[in-house]
């Protein structure tokens, strides 16, 4: 029990040192990489006593599966220590590594592309259209469109393009990082509503605990709300204008026409679109969507620079553009799933869910609470310990057990934890990939945002869960 705990406390540990990042002047990148190894290192040493404590049945299931089989036939004086690590290491590392590793290579791509549209200043035809200096409607227009974008494409993507926008918009650093972070809110709440919004609803759709239709309907109000309840906050006390950077002779020199900063915008709009377009006509996962989009703009980008100047091509090419992309951003993205992956193959989150089940047996405690842990580890692990916890029912066998009915298909469990683990991310900074991301692009400080938005994502979210009850009363119970 002792290294069980020990992972918890290396956990936290790690967490803190990302947190304190500027005043402890170590990148937090360097931090969650070292977190990621030092856990699963931990869970590897004492491998057998922590599989012997049975909070994940994950080993059980594998002792008996055909992998075991075959990794008994080729191994038949292997002692029970080395199929627990055979287990650890070829099966529950490798299968997360794949999970991570779809992350990574849809953030990777998405970022790319990005950069390119925004190097062909493509995103200059966007930002041209926006003329308004005041703060409050510059804010209102941003969330707004943050919201329904990443009902479309996702809360990830919608995050790049919109705090990329951001650094044509905004001069001043602590404005841009307020802007950014309420960027984060709205995106979170867009994807929440959306089955193709975010992953974890993604997750429930495929699953069949939601139907797309019901999960639109039954989550839209209490998303928008979780937006609106921090814009209302703000735009009473918010004042002043805002004030655009100036360009640099980069930036205003003529090496692209107007027609390939149009071509390179619908492009790459084009692209990030046809993600969700891709995964439902083949079931390809997201990043092979995301890849092919940035091949055509790769390929044609390539094309119609090949007569330039060696400066131009090198400016505008993809090979130029990816030096610019902030790798350590994906260094950190890999050390924190590592280590959250870690804790859920050992059983510690699985442990969370029990406990929650067994001492709170309320929907919407339960759901806040998996909202606000989600604020801390990643809501993917959470969302499937949710689903692996609560089997779908039918309305057959929940008649005349009315808390049982919350978990049918569609039933009220299920669209508010489609609601708490897409919003609750925003609580943190590192809560969720939208939030990480806009981190990684704008340098936001962690303690920072606790101070300035953590309280405002908390009654956006808590707003959002009552708007919920009140419109289930309204709507099942009146």
């Amino acid at each position: 029990m002792f290294t069980f705990t020990l992972m918890v406390v290396i956990f936290i540990l790690g967490y803190t040192a990302i947190a304190l990042e500027n005043p402890l002047q170590i990148d937090k990148a360097a931090s969650a990489l070292l977190l990621g190894v030092l856990v699963w290192g931990i869970y590897l040493l004492d491998v057998s006593n922590i599989l012997s404590l049975g909070f994940s049945d994950a080993w059980a299931h594998f002792s008996h599966s055909t992998m075991m089989q075959d990794f008994v036939k080729t191994h038949p004086e292997a002692t029970m220590l080395e199929k627990m690590r055979y287990f650890v290491v070829d099966n529950q590392i490798i299968e997360h590594l794949g999970d991570i590793s779809e992350i990574l290579f849809f953030l990777l791509g998405a970022m790319t592309i990005v950069e390119t549209v925004d190097q062909h200043q493509g995103f200059k035809l966007i930002t041209d259209k926006i003329t308004t200096t005041s703060k409050v409607k510059l804010l209102w227009i941003l969330s707004v469109l943050t919201f329904f974008m990443s009902a479309v494409l996702d809360n990830l993507t919608t995050t790049i393009v919109i705090v990329t926008l951001l650094n044509k918009l905004v001069d001043d650093k602590k404005t841009r990082w307020f802007f950014a972070s309420m960027v984060v809110i709205a995106a979170n709440a867009g994807g929440a509503f959306s089955p193709i919004g975010d992953v974890t609803t993604i997750m429930l759709w495929i699953g069949g605990q939601v139907t797309a239709a019901n999960i639109i309907a039954m989550v839209f109000v209490p998303s928008v709300f979780n937006m609106l309840f921090p814009l209302a906050i703000v735009s009473i006390y918010m004042r002043g204008t805002i004030k655009r950077p100036k360009l640099d002779e980069t930036e205003t020199a003529a090496f692209t026409t107007p027609g390939e900063r149009k071509l390179l915008l619908i492009m790459g709009i084009g692209a990030l679109v046809f993600v969700p377009i891709l995964k439902t006509l083949t079931h390809l996962p997201p990043y092979m969507g995301m890849l092919f989009g940035l091949s055509i703009i790769w390929i044609t980008t390539e094309l119609i620079h090949k007569n330039k100047s060696a400066e131009d091509r090198r400016k505008l090419s993809v090979v130029g553009v990816l030096k610019k992309v902030d790798i350590p951003t994906i260094f950190f993205f890999l050390g924190i799933l590592s280590a959250v992956a870690a804790l859920e193959s050992a059983g510690h989150l699985a442990l969370a869910s029990h406990w929650l089940d067994k001492n709170v047996h309320n929907i919407y405690g339960i759901n806040a609470a998996i909202g606000l842990l989600s604020s801390i580890v990643d809501n993917v692990p959470l969302t499937a310990g949710a689903m692996g916890m609560y089997p779908v029912l039918t309305h057959a066998m929940v008649e005349g057990h009315p808390y049982l009915h919350h978990f049918v298909q569609d039933g009220a469990f299920w669209e508010l934890l489609a609601y708490a683990a897409g919003t609750g991310g925003s609580i943190l900074i590192i809560g969720s990939a939208a939030g990480v991301a806009a981190m990684a692009l704008e340098k936001i400080d962690f303690i920072w945002y606790m101070k300035k938005i953590s309280w405002l994502a908390l009654i956006g979210y808590f707003g959002g869960i009552f708007i919920y009850w009140l419109q289930d009363l309204i709507l099942f119970h009146m």
